[in-house]
């Protein structure tokens, strides 16, 4: 259960996100924007994304990981409907980039995969965190053609009214991630948020993937 509702929060969140370059030459035409206008707040809101990300674990190891789903999800409805009636370009890069952008880093990867990893035992774990992060890859597969159906039916306002209502289903998902933690072994140190952040920099992983991404 804890997967297969993960997984489809996971499908329904990035899924949803990948979506948003079809909506760029509908708004851009209709507000009378550049694609730079679009283009900057995509940009704001991959940025966003990545960095919020470790203090949206920071806060789930503290409150739970399902809270900070159900948090994500109202969050990105509201970026949504926000997204649908922007008229300026600060207004889209307020809505599409910092709101979507924080709430995708509380219903993304860095959520799921750490419940994922903790609710199966070793043998089995990488084959659940990697049928989780199929389900971000599938997300594109099933939202991108239902973005465009709602477009091409009801124009882009209205479709991203329905998207922010179709994202609204991560928060009764967001039920099954509430930890038990049964395969953490006794007497197990719990590591602080600061040393995690040390032992991480120190990685050599960390600075390959950094690397890669120049």
């Amino acid at each position: 259960m804890v997967l297969l509702c993960g997984g489809l929060a996971v499908t329904l969140a990035l899924g949803t996100r990948h979506s948003f370059g079809l909506f760029l030459q509908p708004m851009t035409m209709d507000l009378g924007w550049n694609r730079q206008t679009f283009a900057y707040a995509l940009a704001i809101q991959n940025l966003i994304y990545g960095m919020a990300q470790p203090f949206t674990g920071m806060i789930a190891d503290k409150f739970g990981a399902g809270r900070v789903m159900a948090g994500g999800a109202v969050l990105y409805a509201l970026g949504l409907v926000l997204m649908a009636d922007s008229t300026t370009g600060w207004e889209f890069g307020l809505s599409a980039g910092i709101i979507v952008g924080i709430a995708l880093s509380c219903s993304g990867f860095s959520i799921v995969y750490g419940v994922v990893g903790r609710a199966f035992p070793v043998e089995k774990r990488s084959v659940a965190l990697g049928i989780a992060g199929a389900a971000g890859s599938f997300g594109q597969f099933v939202m991108l053609p239902y973005g465009q159906a709602l477009i091409n039916r009801i124009g882009w306002h209205d479709a991203l009214l329905t998207l922010a209502l179709t994202v609204l289903l991560i928060a009764p998902l967001a039920a099954a991630l509430v930890e038990k933690r049964r395969y953490e072994p006794a007497g197990l140190h719990k590591q602080s948020i600061p040393e995690a952040l040390r032992e991480a920099s120190r990685h050599k992983c960390s600075f390959r993937c950094i690397s890669r991404r120049i």
